[in-house]
């Protein structure tokens, strides 16, 4: 039979020396072996478990249950967010009403790109939206995902250098294993219709589409935020506002000195 990974989470009740070191000699006795441990949280330990039935994990549950030193939390079958954790120590903060919606600050860079980058390894369609204000590092993880994903990355329209602004694509950039950069901001100000007839093209190829300021996107095309599978929120701290007013008043997201790209 193929062995199963599971997620246990567990908060310490009484902690004391050898804790840890009792639950991993259970778990040897129940035959279930430790992938990786980590704190995830203050006073809780995850780990990813890789057991050879569902009955190893129904008589750990219910073990589990009578101890007083421990309270279980989480034991499942793992999602992302408890891998990423595990490998992090820490969870990634989510929306209690919009559980599509992520939420991360500048500090957490190396979760973010994690987190993304295990998206963009996912096959098939996916549009992934990132708000935050200039110059908080959108793009840069956009593109070292990209790398950790071992995927090419093409943009559509951007400002990481030049403001970049595509009309077309040549024929080996037709590629659903590409991931394509959309800035919704420089595509609703300086776009042509021939460039939003490219968008629209590849909104129906089944491949990764990050957009850059989805709610400007969404506010002058026929796509909606329903549309994206996921909203990624970037700030410098936590109680940084997301706002947009100042864009046509300092033009922060005009193109460079240097002139800009038009393809």
């Amino acid at each position: 039979m193929q062995k199963k990974e599971w997620y246990l989470e567990y908060e310490i009740q009484k902690n004391r020396p050898g804790l840890l070191g009792d639950i991993s000699s259970l778990l040897g006795m129940l035959e279930i072996n430790i992938i990786t441990i980590n704190g995830v949280d203050e006073g809780r330990r995850g780990m990813l478990l890789l057991a050879r039935s569902d009955e190893q994990i129904a008589r750990l549950e219910s073990i589990i249950s009578t101890m007083d030193t421990i309270q279980l939390t989480k034991l499942r079958e793992p999602k992302l967010r408890d891998r990423l954790a595990v490998r992090h120590g820490r969870y990634i903060q989510r929306d209690a009403d919009d559980k599509k919606t992520f939420r991360f600050i500048r500090d957490e860079l190396g979760l973010l790109v994690d987190f993304m980058a295990e998206l963009y390894k996912q096959e098939g369609h996916k549009l992934i939206g990132i708000r935050g204000m200039p110059r908080v590092g959108k793009t840069e993880s956009i593109v070292a995902a990209s790398v950790c994903a071992n995927k090419k990355w093409l943009f559509v329209s951007s400002t990481l250098l030049k403001q970049t602004i595509r009309n077309q694509l040549i024929q080996e950039e037709y590629n659903e294993n590409n991931l394509f950069i959309i800035d919704g901001v420089v595509s609703t100000r300086r776009a042509s219709e021939k460039h939003w007839q490219l968008v629209r093209e590849i909104m129906r190829m089944p491949a990764i589409k990050v957009i850059e300021h989805p709610d400007v996107f969404v506010e002058n095309t026929e796509y909606s935020l329903d549309d994206f599978d996921y909203i990624i929120e970037l700030r410098h701290d936590p109680d940084e506002e997301i706002t947009y007013e100042m864009v046509p008043k300092n033009n922060m997201f005009g193109g460079s000195d240097f002139g800009d790209f038009d393809f």
